[in-house]
């Protein structure tokens, strides 16, 4: 098991009591979220869909790689890596 700093966007902020990074300890991406939302009700849902799979709107990041090229939810953490929850975001020029 390691702990790993996860990096929570402003948006889902009022779940985690306005806290930007928290720490959570788990052997994979998916056992961190799931620790995290054992303690920040809501946290959760607003990152996973109901099938367990990252919601399409938010990205994870493991370091700087996006962990759909990776493996998923089952990607291994390590000792002191930095998970970030980051929202989608659409735009550019009509």
């Amino acid at each position: 098991m390691a702990t790993v700093t996860v990096r929570i966007p402003a948006p889902l902020r009022s779940f985690t009591g306005g806290a930007g990074e928290l720490e959570a300890v788990g052997a994979t991406v998916g056992e961190v979220l799931s620790a995290l939302g054992a303690r920040h009700d809501g946290l959760t849902e607003r990152v996973l869909a109901a099938d367990g799979s990252p919601r399409s709107f938010v990205n994870l990041f493991l370091g700087q790689q996006d962990v759909r090229a990776l493996a998923g939810l089952e990607t291994p953490v390590r000792e002191g890596d930095v998970l970030s929850i980051v929202p989608a975001v659409a735009g550019g020029r009509p």
